[in-house]
């Protein structure tokens, strides 16, 4: 490992930030996912719930992580 690789939380930064862009696509999938399910309605409508908590999930995923990079100089 380069001795000049900035570190966070014992991992490379570059690793974080390839990590925030695979979350922010996965994200904006479900972001979408739940984009479609609204214009499908009433047809799926059971399916919202879940489909919007993953996708609250991912989006708090990312807001962390960019907020860990960021605080780090990232």
């Amino acid at each position: 490992m380069n001795t000049n690789t900035t570190l966070i939380d014992g991992q490379p930064i570059d690793e974080l930030k390839a990590k925030a862009k695979k979350l922010s696509a996965r994200a904006m999938n479900l972001k979408m996912e739940l984009h479609d399910l609204s214009e499908e309605l009433p047809t799926g409508w059971e399916k919202i719930p879940d489909v919007a908590r993953r996708a609250h999930e991912a989006f708090a995923a990312l807001t962390e992580l960019r907020a860990l990079i960021a605080a780090n100089g990232g």
